[in-house]
């Protein structure tokens, strides 16, 4: 288990609430719905994450045990800006220089994500490589390619 924060199931339905509502703008920049079906239940879940974007791929990290239903490239709906998305996941948990590439990229995008890998920067405002490389042990990495979607081929956070 992780020394990070968790956050807490009320924020989490909050953030779905106002994710779902005309109000997502004031936090769809940073964060999304992540909807997928349980591997062995046949459920359907979601869950709001903070990501990060490039182009048509959506960088998501979690130390949560739900990356485990997007294993074999699964697919998946966003709640991406308003809008409803359908994209294929590939998580990556055991190539940890792979993971770590992609939290220093994703934390230079949304540095607020940094306290809940117990990741700080240094005086160039990078992320600190030996707190990436700790925090990697405990993180696993989505990656979705998008089918189609907003903002195709540019660079958001």
């Amino acid at each position: 288990m992780s020394d990070s924060p968790s956050i807490p199931p009320i924020v989490n339905r909050l953030m779905t609430f106002v994710l779902r509502s005309p109000l997502h703008g004031i936090v769809s920049k940073n964060f999304l719905l992540i909807t997928f079906t349980g591997r062995k239940s046949g459920k359907i879940y979601t869950t709001p994450v903070s990501y990060s974007q490039d182009g048509d791929r959506v960088t998501i990290f979690t130390h949560a045990n739900w990356w485990r239903n997007l294993q074999h490239e699964a697919p998946l709906t966003l709640r991406l800006r308003g809008q409803e998305i359908q994209g294929l996941a590939e998580s990556i948990a055991e190539d940890k220089q792979a993971i770590a590439a992609g939290l220093m990229a994703h934390l230079q995008k949304a540095p607020h994500d940094a306290k809940f890998y117990n990741v700080t920067f240094n005086n160039h405002g990078l992320p600190r490589i030996e707190e990436v490389e700790k925090a990697v042990q405990t993180v696993t990495m989505i990656q979705v390619q998008l089918f189609a979607g907003p903002h195709q081929g540019t660079a958001t956070s």
